[in-house]
């Protein structure tokens, strides 16, 4: 008993979470004027250091909460939950970096309608999963329980959007590229932004889980 009274107890896991929500939000509408903004070099650059700068910070929270669990005898959830939601997390701004870095990386010339389509389904699923993850520090009110199942559930349909539009893409793709070059970096580029949204499910679920236990 004297060791539980010593040890720190909650943490402030729900608030660095939201913390995390808030870059993941910030580095996703970076990114979808980055694709917007594409032809603009400046813009470019400004839009794709914004996207780094927000993979950094959101970095910071995620060692700052796995750091939290090595120290905190009693968490509000439980810890594997902690462990999965904030690398589940780390990972969508991860592959928006990604997705950005490589756009230079490759040297894309030009944005094209899918990969518009699939940002905006990205940007759309990121902002979900933050509405989710701001609704965890009081999920045992019925009402934030449930609108955190519907907002997965809105995450989910968006997930199989992106899937659609992916098998499009890379149907007309390989149909009509001529250049073989090109074609390896529109593929790279469609799934990177097709498995931000796979992330965002992933996330989802893991709240989905969150919510069931607690209800």
């Amino acid at each position: 008993m004297l060791f539980g009274k010593l040890m720190p107890r909650e943490g402030n896991f729900f608030e660095l979470f939201n913390q995390h929500g808030d870059f993941i939000v910030a580095g996703a509408r970076s990114f979808i004027l980055l694709i917007q903004n594409y032809a603009d070099p400046v813009l470019r650059e400004r839009y794709t250091g914004e996207v780094g700068a927000a993979e950094r910070q959101a970095d910071r929270v995620t060692a700052e909460v796995n750091r939290l669990l090595h120290k905190t005898f009693i968490t509000p959830i439980d810890r594997e939950q902690i462990h999965g939601l904030i690398n589940g997390m780390d990972d969508i701004l991860d592959l928006l970096q990604d997705a950005s870095e490589t756009m230079s990386l490759y040297d894309v010339q030009a944005m094209n309608d899918d990969i518009l389509r699939l940002g905006d389904l990205s940007a759309k699923c990121c902002e979900r999963v933050q509405h989710a993850v701001s609704l965890l520090p009081k999920i045992n009110v019925p009402a934030n329980a449930e609108a955190a199942i519907k907002t997965c559930e809105e995450i989910d349909r968006l997930e199989s959007d992106a899937d659609r539009v992916m098998r499009s893409a890379m149907s007309k793709l390989f149909r009509e590229e001529k250049d073989v070059r090109e074609l390896i970096k529109l593929r790279a580029i469609y799934e990177l932004l097709e498995s931000i949204s796979d992330r965002c499910e992933d996330v989802a679920n893991l709240i989905e889980g969150v919510v069931l236990e607690a209800s």
